[in-house]
């Protein structure tokens, strides 16, 4: 049985949170091992991996503690450079907790295939003929994949739009419904496309043009939402009543403004793409999915909400695509990635995608309460500072004593931090 909850993680060696990690997910060291590889990964890996290749690039990789996810414990894993995020949605997750962690559902698997269908002297016979034949052409999109289709994936529906006003003139848009089960589903879904394109092509009388999958996977969502109680919110000289208040109005600002929405949802994706990259799915998929769907009504927005309800305790909820697999790409050729994966305690696509969206908006509760509150400079800035240290030359003990010097100071620039290590090295 997994445990989320571990007490002073962050004062133990690289060696003994592996160990501890291991222990609370119930798993042997080994299975961690591919976390002691710089990257993750061998070169020799990495040139099977991409074209051109001349090495590894890594990234740090922490551990999301206190998460519970559909009353689940969750360790997640979380690869990012970025400051301060693991440690928000870490905290996050503990307030969370307390109202009953993370309520996440998800939507079937279902990817869109589009297939652009030019040079047709009649669009809207042309769509007529395809409806006609419709049931011929997902037939056909079912026998592509026998393997999927053993597991309860395949061809589910087919859709036709007519674009009249282009710089081309009107051509035809044709969307195959894709049950994709566990799979982030760009190479079956690119596959059927393909194998389709011909039959399209013979019922249309046009040419079957670009043949690809959507990135905007509106068909496969995934949502979450999350309670705190107001007196879990209270810090300093804070009462919780004005921390939730300021979270309320600074989601409002967001829901109003795309320029902070912009913002705003970056935050979120902090906390998405740090999971999805740990477990070797596709970020940037996710990235133009998200801010895609931000955008649905014509108008760039908040894709997560903030309230209050009845006995005045705060409401969260966020909704997005979520195209994210357990199978095939990355997630099945890099150790690092499937040593993550088995961190999280996943068995299915929907499950990993239930967890993620869950640390986004962890991630975004932290970001909105530290600008509502002190600010997002005092928390960001202090942890920030290590970084700015070790690039003015610190290392071991001095790295910390640079940092707190900084911080003490209010100015953490890399100037300052080269002044102060002089000054301890002069002493």
């Amino acid at each position: 049985m997994t445990q989320s909850r571990i007490s002073g993680f962050y004062k133990l060696t690289l060696d003994e949170r592996r160990a501890k990690l291991a222990d609370s997910a119930s798993l042997a060291l080994d299975d961690l091992a591919a976390f002691n590889l710089n990257g993750g990964i061998t070169p020799e890996s990495a040139d099977h991996m991409i074209e051109n290749a001349i090495g590894t690039f890594a990234l740090p990789l922490g551990v999301g503690l206190n998460f519970m996810v559909n009353g689940r414990d969750v360790l997640v894993p979380m690869a990012i450079e970025e400051p301060s995020v693991v440690a928000g949605a870490s905290f996050m997750a503990k307030l969370a907790r307390a109202g009953g962690g993370f309520m996440a559902t998800t939507t079937d698997p279902l990817m869109i295939g589009q297939m652009q269908v030019i040079h047709i002297a009649n669009l809207e016979e042309a769509r007529l003929k395809l409806y006609e034949h419709k049931a011929e052409l997902l037939a056909e999109a079912d026998s592509i994949d026998p393997v999927l289709k053993k597991f309860g994936g395949g061809a589910r529906d087919l859709e036709v739009r007519i674009i009249e006003d282009s710089p081309i003139g009107g051509f035809l848009v044709v969307h195959l419904i894709y049950d994709v089960r566990d799979a982030m589903g760009a190479n079956a879904v690119n596959t059927a496309c393909e194998k389709l394109a011909p039959h399209i092509e013979s019922i249309t009388g046009g040419h079957v043009h670009l043949r690809i999958l959507s990135n905007l996977a509106d068909r496969r969502i995934a949502r979450v939402r999350c309670m705190i109680p107001v007196k879990e919110l209270a810090f300093d000289t804070y009462t919780g009543e004005e921390v939730r208040d300021g979270i309320i109005a600074a989601y409002a600002f967001a829901a109003a403004d795309p320029y902070r929405a912009a913002t705003h949802n970056k935050g979120i994706m902090n906390g998405v793409d740090a999971v999805v990259i740990a477990t070797g799915n596709d970020w940037r998929a996710i990235e133009a999915g998200a801010h895609a769907y931000a955008a649905r009504s014509g108008k760039y927005t908040s894709l997560s909400t903030w309230n209050r309800d009845k006995e005045g305790n705060l409401i969260g909820t966020l909704e997005m695509p979520m195209a994210v697999g357990i199978i095939g790409g990355a997630t099945k050729v890099h150790p690092a990635a499937q040593a993550a994966l088995k961190l999280t305690g996943a068995k299915t696509a929907g499950e990993l995608a239930e967890i993620i969206v869950s640390v986004g908006l962890a991630q975004n509760m932290a970001a909105l309460r530290a600008l509502a509150t002190e600010g997002i400079q005092r928390g960001h800035m202090s942890l920030h500072a290590r970084q700015v240290a070790v690039a003015a030359g610190a290392s071991g003990d001095m790295i910390e004593k640079v940092a707190a010097q900084m911080v003490a100071e209010k100015t953490v620039r890399i100037d300052k931090a080269e002044e102060i290590l002089k000054a301890l090295k002069a002493q």
